[in-house]
């Protein structure tokens, strides 16, 4: 981490001084922010410290001058400095290129220019997603030196908008595990409590934005990896529908039948950045095929009190809920009937054990041959033991031509069940972060962990983790919003009310 402390040169601020420099632009982002409807319209208490508060509202206060994009910047870098050597969740550190931009970024500003909504504002990048000049290892051996030409289309946004890139964050090899270590980095760990898991395969990038490390971070679903890790470090997280954000520049190229399950979101403190930082990377790059031009919405259109809601605690095939679990989802329930909207307990078992049953026959259906062919295609040799290469029998052409018309009539069923609601209410994961065995290794392929999210991967509805709950060790717990095909705005609204009534992320003591 020298490089942190000789990049920042003469910045020797104290985050005190940012606090009192940052209060009046925090009071003023506040009112600037944008409205929800009347029956929504409470906000969540963001702080002022430019550590915890949201990159929407430090983008306001480097707009209006009230700290530079060098000085913010140099406090996440700090931040990163002295927070990593306990969680291991930053792989790659950029600092010098960061700062370099940074002081480009203030000498636009000084012109009178800006280059979009999130102008000088640090974050990271999970390692799994390309960054040019920016070493993108994906967690395999076979590149652990690989530094990519290019960045992935989501990336290239960001930088489009402003932003600053300070470094990659941990996965699991090739994103392919719920627990985030590789051979090449290591096990990241949870800021609430050391020795246990952060989720995956995004840990790296929940662990240090719920550490305030960094503001935000650019993560991949293909069945919780967005989800969970936001579930486990108390944060916020958004799995945007199928077809809304380019993939390109994903290390991870899945191809064929599974590119449907697979998704690029962001991580947050704050549902407001969520919903700031969506438009910028969403719609079509002529890339990836499978982004649709569609239209995007503001949340502030949506009238909370208005929902249809269906909730359910157990769905019936993954591992039922700890009472802290349930309550934080009934904790979440009665704020909606709080409000007025209609809300009902119901969970569509049949179609949920289902759709996880053929998603794990598609899966294997190949004998795992797609995640092989992967490690061939990266030079790997030697895999890390939380990933499985069980070889399993394979599927003729017709029976897996069966199993792919199962999973499509599956998803027709379930949006049949889901036209009586607006919104789905339930557990993220049955549990919060758990202990770090001593020797990991591959999960299932329908672990328990992932029971209650692959199946919105399978029918590619968007969904928002919130934080709702503590268990009684005082980790996180958060609830899942699940909303029909490009409804993001709603999920976001939803998820900005609960965030109001429950409080949201809560700083750990790391």
């Amino acid at each position: 981490m020298n490089e942190i402390t000789a990049g920042i040169g003469g910045y020797r601020s104290t985050r005190r001084q940012f606090l009192i420099q940052s209060a009046a632009a925090a009071a003023a982002a506040a009112l600037a922010g944008t409205l929800r409807a009347e029956a929504s319209a409470a906000k969540a208490a963001i702080p002022d410290d430019p550590l915890y508060t949201s990159a929407t509202r430090l983008a306001a206060m480097i707009r209006d001058k009230k700290i530079s994009a060098v000085e913010l910047t140099t406090l996440y870098l700090q931040r990163i400095e002295a927070v990593n050597p306990k969680l291991n969740a930053v792989v790659t550190l950029c600092a010098e290129r960061a700062l370099s931009e940074a002081r480009i970024a203030d000498e636009m500003l000084a012109a009178g220019k800006t280059r979009g909504a999130l102008h000088g504002v640090p974050c990271t990048i999970k390692d799994s997603l390309l960054t040019e000049g920016v070493r993108s290892t994906g967690g395999t051996l076979g590149r652990k030196n690989h530094v990519p030409s290019s960045d992935a289309t989501v990336v290239a946004r960001l930088r489009e908008a402003g932003v600053i890139v300070m470094g990659k964050t941990n996965t699991p090899e090739l994103t392919l595990s719920g627990m985030t270590t590789n051979l090449i980095f290591g096990k990241t760990h949870n800021p609430y409590k050391l020795g246990y898991q952060p989720g995956g395969s995004t840990g790296g990038g929940a662990a240090m934005i719920a550490a305030g490390g960094t503001p935000f971070d650019i993560g991949t679903d293909f069945g919780g990896s967005i989800r969970g890790p936001a579930h486990f470090c108390g944060i916020t997280g958004l799995k945007p529908s199928t077809g809304r954000v380019p993939r390109t520049g994903h290390i991870v190229d899945y191809g064929g039948y599974f590119d449907a399950f697979q998704v690029v979101g962001p991580l947050a403190r704050w549902t407001e950045d969520l919903e700031l930082i969506l438009p910028i990377i969403a719609g079509p790059d002529y890339q990836d095929a499978a982004i649709l031009p569609m239209p995007w919405s503001p949340s502030s259109k949506v009238d909370v009190k208005a929902l249809k809601v269906a909730w359910y605690v157990g769905n019936g095939s993954a591992k039922p809920p700890t009472p802290a679990t349930e309550a934080a989802v009934k904790k979440t329930v009665e704020l909606f009937k709080s409000l007025g909207a209609t809300v009902t307990e119901d969970c569509p078992k049949a179609l949920i054990r289902e759709s996880q049953e053929l998603r794990n026959a598609l899966s294997t259906a190949d004998g795992r041959a797609w995640v092989k062919r992967m490690l061939r295609k990266y030079g790997t040799e030697e895999v890390s033991p939380v990933i499985s290469l069980l070889d399993t029998p394979r599927a003729d052409a017709a029976e897996f031509t069966r199993l792919a018309e199962a999973m499509d009539a599956n998803r027709a069923k379930f949006l049949g069940w889901f036209k009586n609601y607006d919104l789905i209410i339930c557990p993220v994961n049955g549990e919060p972060a758990q202990p770090w065995p001593d020797n990991p290794k591959a999960l299932p392929p329908q672990p328990d962990n992932f029971g209650y999210t692959t199946t919105y991967n399978n029918t590619g509805w968007p969904g928002v983790v919130v934080r709702a709950g503590s268990s009684p060790e005082g980790l996180p717990i958060g609830v899942q919003l699940i909303a029909k095909p490009f409804r993001e705005d709603l999920a976001l609204a939803a998820a900005a009310f609960v965030e109001a009534g429950t409080g949201g992320y809560q700083k750990p003591a790391i």
